[in-house]
């Protein structure tokens, strides 16, 4: 990975733990391929995760931080039973 990417994504985040979500999700869609192509016009010579850091870094992804916890569908439904 390139330090200089990593530093200006850091910067733009905030926290080292969401920024290796952000960045490890993308390079999941990167790699699995199926009509995820990278966001930018040069990628030669630059892994996946130097890709990824790239596109966010200059704005071609974004994030958002959710401050109210998600349910997930076991939760979800056990209420529905309960009411």
């Amino acid at each position: 990975m390139k330090t200089e990417l990593c530093k200006k994504a850091l910067e733009l985040v905030g926290n080292p733990n969401i920024l290796v979500n952000l960045i490890s999700r993308r390079v999941r869609q990167l790699s699995a391929g199926g009509g995820s192509r990278p966001l930018l016009a040069e990628t030669a010579g630059m892994g996946l995760s130097d890709i990824a850091l790239a596109e966010f870094v200059e704005g071609k992804m974004s994030w958002e931080m959710v401050t109210e916890p998600v349910e997930s569908p076991e939760t979800h439904s056990r209420k529905r039973k309960r009411a």
